[in-house]
């Protein structure tokens, strides 16, 4: 039985040729390649800058550095999510202070956050979760109202819309990961989105340990010197990462529709099973698609996993609830019942195989073993 991988990404035997060439130029590091794809990225995304950077946590940690989050700052964030989110809100110096979830999306409780913002409140951190944004117009009232920063996560949003809005519009910046299972891939990258321009500058020198000059401004004419301008770190995305993604751009509105139409077929043959759900899409959201994930029993989530790995179904969990996590929990205290929905849904949730080369018939056999699986529930 030939197994239904969770994921295959779609890079083309074009993408890997850019490549090449790249390897048979002068730059591998951040260069040509790299502001090319930044300006695609930039036009596709509706915003006016977009910085190349190491991965997303990098590109999250950069922002709250570059608006100065951090020793005794709080953020508000998200307990239902990866955990690179919070960490990144701990490495930048602040404290993370979690809010419970809507229980039909997953994404964090616009109406629970007002609540949660205090005097030592410096941001609010969203994070739209399995491709759907989160309510950011909502959000956005609510910060401008306290004033605080809007920082979006939106490593699984690349492609979606809320309330006529895209990423990054409302809020101060909005973060991209290019991992190696996302809707756009180089393995490892992410990127910085914004309409703000010195939060641009900013961060371009940030992600080079604070150097006035690149390499590009330094070697592609005659030798500039450089100045280090302030503390920066290393956290710059390459000519490499960016030739093999630059290619994909085009792709990406197509690969939605196909995810989408996978979505629907999921969504069709799930909905009336007893005890399955799934996140929901408002109508006035497009969902990214990046993840189909499903909530079942939690007291047969675990079986149900392995018995889905038995049928050749690749699986996942997206997530486990952060604060329940050791180093979470050790260091703040949090115990079972601080956030329950998010406790139910990290209880509960099995992530299914999605991507754009996922066949029809690859797909009912999905449906097929989840149906099968759902029905040993009711003998156990």
């Amino acid at each position: 039985m030939e197994k239904v991988e969770f994921y295959r990404h779609a890079v083309s035997e074009d993408d890997i040729a850019a490549v090449g060439e790249v390897l048979r130029s002068v730059f591998l590091t951040t260069g040509p390649r790299t502001a090319a794809f930044e300006r695609s990225l930039a036009e596709f995304s509706g915003l006016r800058h977009m910085i190349g950077v190491g991965s997303c946590t990098s590109a999250i940690f950069l922002c709250l550095k570059a608006l100065g989050v951090g020793d005794g700052d709080e953020v508000v964030t998200t307990p239902m999510t990866f955990i690179a989110t919070a960490n990144a809100v701990l490495h930048a110096g602040a404290k993370p202070v979690f809010v419970d979830v809507e229980p039909d999306t997953g994404n964090i409780d616009a109406e629970r956050v007002e609540a949660a913002i205090g005097p030592r409140t410096r941001a609010v951190l969203p994070v739209h979760l399995y491709g759907l944004m989160a309510d950011t117009r909502r959000l956005g009232e609510i910060c401008e109202r306290k004033g605080v920063l809007l920082l979006e996560d939106a490593a699984h949003a690349l492609e979606a819309e809320r309330d006529g809005l895209r990423p990054g519009q409302i809020g101060r910046a909005a973060c991209y990961s290019f991992y190696a299972t996302k809707n756009l891939t180089c393995g490892e990258g992410g990127a910085v989105g914004t309409n703000d321009e010195a939060l641009d500058q900013t961060i371009r020198k940030l992600r080079l340990h604070g150097m006035s000059k690149g390499a590009a401004d330094r070697y592609a004419g005659t030798y500039q010197h450089w100045d280090m301008e302030l503390l920066g770190f290393k956290s710059n995305l390459s000519d490499i990462q960016a030739a093999l993604m630059m290619g994909q751009i085009p792709r990406l509105k197509a690969q939605l529709e196909r995810r989408e139409a996978i979505c629907r077929r999921y969504e069709k043959a799930f909905r009336c099973v007893d005890g399955l759900s799934f996140p929901s899409v408002p109508p006035n959201a497009r969902s990214a698609r990046h993840l189909f994930t499903i909530w079942v029993p939690p007291e047969h989530r675990d079986r149900a996993l392995s018995a889905l790995q038995e049928r050749g179904i690749g699986v996942a969990v997206n997530y486990r609830a952060i604060h329940l996590l050791s180093s979470y929990s050790e260091r703040f205290g949090f115990r079972r019942g601080d956030f329950p929905h998010a406790e139910r849904m990290g209880d509960s949730t099995i992530t299914l195989p999605l991507y754009p080369g996922l066949s029809d018939s690859q797909a009912e056999r999905v449906i097929e073993a989840v149906l099968e699986v759902a029905r040993s529930w009711g003998s156990t």
